[in-house]
C-alpha cells in the first residue's frame, strides 16, 4: 500500500491510500491534483545519518565512520511533495542530499537489529537540505540542517513489501542526473540503524530515519527543480526560489555530511 496525507478540497487533513494519481479516504476518492499533499507523516523528530554511503565519504575528504554519525532535523524543517521552497536569505550554499527514509510504525525502544522491521511502517523519499555556509563553523549543525522547509519528505509512504532488495536512489536537478546508488551501498545498513539510535532514544510513531546521502551532492540555484527517487516508493519534486541571492554558486566548498 503507498499511504499519503493530504489536505481535501474542503480543508480538512486525512490520511489515505494513494494509487494511480489518485488519494481515497472513506468513500471519497480524489485526484491528487485536486489536494494538497502533506509529508505522508507528521514527526516528532528526523534522526539523520551522516556518511553512510563509502563514496560520499571519499568525496568529502572524510573517513569512514566507525559507528552511525546521528544529528536531528526537527518538525519545522518538514516540506512535502510540490512544494516551493524559498532558499534561507544571505547564504552562499545550500545543497541537495537525496535520501531514503525509514518511518517508524510504533513507538519503540531498545530494538535488536533482527527486530527492525517489526517498527517499521514504511518507506518514503528524503531531502536533506544542507547549509553549508553554517555548517562548516558549528558543532552542532542547527543553522546547517535545521532550518524551516530544511526536510522534503514524500510524496507518500510506501509500506515495506514495495521497497526492493538493493533499491536505488536518484536525484535529479533540473532532470539531470546528480546522484545514483543503491540501499545495498549503505555503510550501516537499516537494521543496525534502527538498533544503534533505539540503544539512545525512544523512536515514536511516525518519526523518520534519513539513513543518508549518496555521493554526488550539490548547491541549488534559484529555480532550479530536485527530484528525489527511490525505487519501489516514489519521487519527491521541489522547486526553490531565492529572493536575495545575487551571487555566483561556487563549488569549491566540499561538505562534510
Amino acid at each position: 500500500m503507498y499511504q499519503a496525507r493530504f489536505i481535501d478540497p474542503a480543508g480538512s487533513v486525512r490520511t489515505g491510500e494513494y494509487e494511480d494519481g489518485t488519494v481515497t479516504f472513506g468513500a471519497q476518492r480524489f485526484a491528487v491534483e485536486d489536494v494538497t499533499l502533506l509529508p505522508p507523516t507528521d514527526p516528532s523528530k528526523i534522526v539523520c545519518v551522516g556518511l553512510n554511503y563509502e563514496k560520499h565519504a571519499e568525496e568529502t575528504d572524510s573517513e569512514i565512520p566507525d559507528r552511525p554519525l546521528l544529528f536531528f532535523k526537527t518538525p519545522n524543517t518538514l516540506a512535502g511533495d510540490g512544494d516551493t521552497i524559498s532558499l534561507p536569505e544571505s547564504k552562499e550554499r545550500i545543497d541537495y542530499e537525496g535520501e531514503l527514509g525509514i518511518v517508524i510504525g510504533k513507538q519503540c525502544r531498545n530494538v535488536a537489529a533482527e527486530d527492525a522491521e517489526d517498527v517499521i511502517a514504511g518507506y518514503t523519499c528524503v531531502n536533506d537540505l544542507s547549509n553549508r555556509d553554517d555548517q562548516r563553523i558549528e558543532q552542532n549543525w542547527v543553522r546547517g540542517k535545521a532550518f524551516d522547509s530544511s526536510a522534503p519528505v514524500g510524496p507518500v509512504m510506501a509500506t515495506p513489501e514495495h521497497l526492493p532488495d538493493g533499491a536505488e536512489i536518484e536525484v535529479r536537478q533540473n532532470g539531470e542526473v546528480k546522484q545514483s546508488s543503491s540501499i545495498d551501498d549503505l555503510i550501516f545498513p537499516i537494521p543496525e540503524l534502527i538498533e544503534e539510535i533505539t540503544t539512545l532514544m525512544t523512536l515514536e510513531e511516525g518519526d523518520i530515519v534519513a539513513t543518508g546521502t549518496p555521493e554526488g551532492v550539490g548547491p541549488i540555484s534559484d529555480g532550479d527543480v530536485v527530484e528525489v527517487e527511490v525505487e519501489g516508493v516514489g519521487t519527491l519534486t521541489n522547486d526553490f526560489v531565492s529572493t536575495d541571492f545575487s551571487g555566483d554558486v561556487t563549488n569549491d566548498f566540499v561538505p562534510n555530511q
